[in-house]
């Protein structure tokens, strides 16, 4: 199996860490926000993960996009890259404004 455990490099790229230990401290001791934003109470954040959530079966899965609200928070998106997580996080904020809009346009029709 693949090494499951990542942080990233000076250059904010992925490299692959054997030791769990400097692993454990760097993931305790670095900033692994991608992207956030706030919409109506509702918080999109896209993070490197530092683990492997595709678990050595295919290319790693480093990023992930999740949806806090309220009512919801089973809206997960992982991603293989940094230009897919951003990407991602991009379409994922303008979906959930369509749909407040959408919402909105229902409660108070023209």
């Amino acid at each position: 199996m693949d090494n499951l455990y990542y942080i990233l490099n000076d250059k904010g790229e992925p490299v692959t860490c054997d030791d769990v230990l400097i692993w454990g401290e760097w993931f305790e001791t670095h900033d692994r926000t991608v992207k956030k934003t706030h919409i109506n109470g509702v918080e999109i954040s896209t993070v490197f993960l530092g683990l492997d959530h595709n678990f050595g079966s295919g290319a790693p899965l480093l990023y992930e996009t999740m949806v806090f609200n309220d009512y919801d928070s089973n809206l997960i998106f992982r991603y293989a890259t940094r230009e897919e997580a951003l990407h991602g996080h991009k379409v994922t904020v303008k979906k959930l404004i369509e749909e407040s809009e959408e919402s909105q346009q229902k409660i108070n029709p023209e």
